[in-house]
């Protein structure tokens, strides 16, 4: 895959984003909530990754959802790779401040198998994300497991969600979005940080 076309997705995923006016104008079922998807320095994969985080927007300091993610190639697909980290706390609140990534430890990453997100180009511009197949993306929620079915299509203004939790006996849904995605705008870019660099880098 060019070069070029790798650098037009991580300028596409790498923001803040909003669900403000979706809040705003039903704010019975949607809480308002930012999403945050800010580039990783190099060193941490020697290649190009992102810091995520989900949070109530009254509570920036207490996301209750944090990732590391490292950017892949593979055939056609962009691939999101997801890894669980430890000493969270310590970095609650990167994704605005990134001055808190220092205190990453690299050692307690770990990979969460199954829980890769792949996107391809669905238009210029637009692109869909859907968790791996294999219904192997394991969550634990009120006491039983599940596994998470997410989709995700994002562009340069938008970022439209959906997550579920699934039994992976019955496959019948257990927790989700009652009431359609979360869908939000851009409110700010990361896009100056995202390099030919950043992408093909070599270690010397």
């Amino acid at each position: 895959m060019h070069i070029e076309q790798q650098l037009r997705f991580a300028k596409t995923l790498a923001g803040i984003y909003d669900n403000y006016e979706q809040a705003q104008s039903n704010p019975k079922d949607f809480a308002r909530i930012n999403i945050v998807f800010r580039p990783l320095p190099w060193e941490i994969f020697k290649g190009p990754g992102f810091y995520s985080e989900q949070y109530y927007d009254y509570a920036k300091w207490n996301p209750y959802r944090q990732g590391i993610h490292r950017l892949k190639i593979k055939d056609q697909s962009f691939v999101v790779e997801n890894f669980d980290f430890g000493d969270k706390e310590r970095l609650a609140g990167s994704g605005r401040n990134p001055e808190l990534l220092e205190s990453l430890d690299i050692s307690s990453l770990n990979s969460r198998c199954g829980c890769a997100m792949h996107f391809t180009e669905a238009s210029d511009g637009k692109y869909i994300g859907t968790v791996e197949p294999g219904k192997k993306c394991f969550i634990p929620r009120d006491g039983t497991i599940t596994y998470l079915v997410s989709e995700v299509e994002v562009d340069e203004t938008n970022w439209i969600s959906r997550d579920r939790g699934f039994d992976p006996e019955s496959d019948q849904p257990k927790w989700g979005s009652e009431h359609g995605p979360l869908r939000f705008k851009r409110i700010e870019s990361f896009s100056e940080l995202i390099t030919s660099d950043w992408i093909l880098k070599k270690e010397t």
